[in-house]
Order: C-alpha cells, then sequence, then structure tokens
C-alpha cells in the first residue's frame, strides 16, 4: 500500500482563496491582531507569518508586542483597548505566554465577539454549548482534513457491519478536547486516549482504529507497528527534536502501512491558519449584516 501525505499547504491555500474573496466583497476592511508578549523567537515567527498570510487576503494585522515585564494588569487593560478598535475582526493572545501571567485571565480579557481562538472560557462554552459562532481552529483543521479525503466517516470498518473506528489520543484544550465534541456532534463513536487511560486498552484501540486523530506533543508516539493496514492518521501534535519540529507519528515508520497521513510540519498547521482566518472573516461577516 502507497501512502498518501497530506498536503496541509495545498489545503490551506484553497481555504484561503474563498476568504480572500469574501474579503474583497466586505464594505470595509477587517483587522486581525495576535497578541504578542515576550521574546520567544518560535512565537514572533509564527506571528510574523500569521501577520503575512492575513496581509496577503486583505485582512489588515494589527502589530502588538508587550515586554516580558509587563503586569497582568497591564495587559488585561491594553487588551480591552484593541477590543475596541474599529473593525477589529479577530483578536488572539500568542501561546505560550512567559510563565509569570496569568494565563487564562489574559484569554478572558478577549471579547468573546472577536476571540476567534476560543479561548475566552465564555467562548468555550457557547462553543460546547453548540452556540458559538465559530470553533477552535486546530480542531477545525483536523476535520477539515478528514472531510477533504471524502471518507466515510459513518461507513463500515474492515469488520463488516461495524462502523468506522475514530480515535482521538489527548483531550487537551486546543485540539483533543473540540476534536472529539465535533466528531460526537457528526452522530460519531469516538474512543479518547488520555494519559489515564491503561496501557493495555490504549493498545488495543490504536491497533483497531480506522481512523486516528493525535494531539499529545509526544515525538514519534505512533509508529508503524501499533497501526492496521489504511489506517487514517491526521497528526495535530508538535514537538522539539534535534533542533525541528516532529509530530506524534513517526512518519517513515507509517509508510506503507496508513493509507494517509498527516505530515508535520505542512499538515495540519497551515490549515489552522486558514481555518483561524476564516474565523475572522466569519466575525467580519456579522459585523456587516
Amino acid at each position: 500500500m502507497q501512502t498518501q501525505i497530506i498536503d496541509g499547504k495545498k489545503l490551506r491555500d484553497e481555504i484561503l482563496a474563498k476568504v480572500k474573496n469574501e474579503i474583497i466583497s466586505l464594505p470595509f476592511q477587517p483587522i486581525f491582531c495576535d497578541v504578542l508578549a515576550g521574546d520567544d523567537p518560535a512565537s514572533t515567527q509564527y506571528v510574523r507569518m500569521k501577520a503575512r498570510t492575513a496581509e496577503a487576503i486583505g485582512i489588515k494585522f494589527h502589530d502588538v508586542h508587550f515586554p516580558e515585564s509587563t503586569s497582568d494588569e497591564d495587559l488585561v487593560q491594553e487588551i480591552k483597548k484593541i477590543n475596541n478598535i474599529k473593525n477589529m475582526c479577530g483578536l488572539i493572545i500568542q501561546l505560550p505566554l512567559p510563565e509569570h501571567f496569568e494565563k487564562q485571565k489574559i484569554l478572558n480579557a478577549v471579547s468573546p465577539s472577536i476571540d476567534v481562538d476560543c479561548l475566552n472560557i465564555e467562548t468555550s462554552n457557547l462553543f460546547y454549548a453548540g452556540q458559538g459562532v465559530f470553533g477552535f481552529p486546530t480542531a477545525l483543521a483536523c476535520i477539515h482534513i478528514l472531510d477533504s479525503l471524502n471518507v466515510n466517516m459513518k461507513g463500515p470498518s474492515t469488520m463488516l457491519g461495524v462502523n468506522k473506528k475514530i480515535v482521538v489520543i489527548g483531550q487537551g484544550m486546543l485540539v483533543g478536547k473540540p476534536v472529539a465534541h465535533i466528531l460526537k456532534e457528526r452522530g460519531l463513536k469516538v474512543d479518547i486516549i488520555t494519559r489515564k487511560t491503561e496501557e493495555e486498552i490504549k493498545k488495543t484501540l490504536i491497533q483497531n482504529a480506522d481512523i486516528i486523530i493525535s494531539a499529545t506533543g509526544q515525538g514519534k508516539l505512533i509508529t508503524g507497528d501499533m497501526i492496521k493496514k489504511g489506517v487514517i492518521i491526521i497528526d495535530a501534535g508538535t514537538s522539539e527534536s534535534g533542533g525541528g519540529i516532529v509530530g506524534d507519528v513517526d512518519l517513515s515508520s507509517v509508510e506503507g502501512i496508513a493509507s494517509f497521513v498527516s505530515p508535520v510540519p505542512g499538515g495540519v498547521g497551515p490549515v489552522t491558519v486558514a481555518m483561524l482566518l476564516s474565523n475572522v472573516l466569519q466575525v467580519a461577516k456579522s459585523k456587516n449584516a
């Protein structure tokens, strides 16, 4: 079996082309802001990349960078000012924040109406109650990638008459928990693996899975000897290794066994940025309604 490597950049470009067309038709230019606190090189690079991508499709980027020495109170006050900028249609806080910040307090300062990362408690609660305008970008990216494969997720597994077995590894707030929720909302049965899952149960679930979505940040956690032939793997995990970024999946060892796999980098990441900016568009459209 030849494993097909999912091209996240191609999917990103398709989404962004549609977003750009809708942005052009708006009577105003939406603004997006990614608040950077501190000088983490990876975060700085990631913010710049999002800024370039936003500007390329007609979204104005509002550049804000606070020193690490900023207090919680001052940062909250500055975020509240950004909330009120005219035509602001998306405001996110670049994570991870420097350790001294009270993360949830900072995230909760973002107005729910423009919280395109869904990390304010209120926005998150609306999402899980089925009342949100948009969802968590990385979770949406995983779902978009699955949908792009045109796989019938309700269809039978390799065992006749048994629905496809979907396994989500990890229950983090950014990916695992929301992606499992979206799948369940579609009426799909999802098995969830967390740190507390017994080793034998974990092994069996992964071995029998038709679709695996992994978001643990444990480098090369999933290897070819753990999976069955034809499995689809969406790798949403990232961790540093040897000066580079690796995913949860040991790509070389699953090739020839998995039918589809998303690489790291180049898979879920680019689609996540597209979904984030698609959320900005949703806010802009609601302001224009």
